[in-house]
């Protein structure tokens, strides 16, 4: 299954009736060009799960360069990527890689 095809079933999985009236899946792009990714997980079992942050390509206060960078983290119980303009299919396997590991 592709990872087109995993986002939709966890989507599909977390609508209840509620969640999917005030959460979801936000898909954008960037103006430098790249891509930005915002997964509301309120309401799921991901909701207190650590993240391992999953960045390269950015420093700590840098600017991203070029198209080769990726940086998602979790905060405020939200998964939230970015990453260059080839990055997006990363960017939701790092997440579902995370939301379906069950350990």
């Amino acid at each position: 299954m592709n990872a087109l095809s995993r986002l939709e079933c966890w989507y599909r999985a977390q609508c209840n009736g509620d969640w999917e009236h005030t959460y979801g899946v936000n898909i954008g792009t960037l103006d430098n060009p790249g891509w930005s990714v915002a997964i509301d997980l309120h309401g799921t079992p991901l909701a207190m799960r650590p993240f391992p942050d999953h960045r390269y390509g950015v420093g700590n206060d840098a600017e991203p360069s070029g198209e080769d960078w990726v940086e998602c983290k979790v905060e405020a119980e939200k998964f939230i990527g970015h990453g260059g303009p080839f990055k997006l299919q990363e960017i939701v396997e790092a997440f579902l890689d995370w939301a379906e590991n069950q350990s």
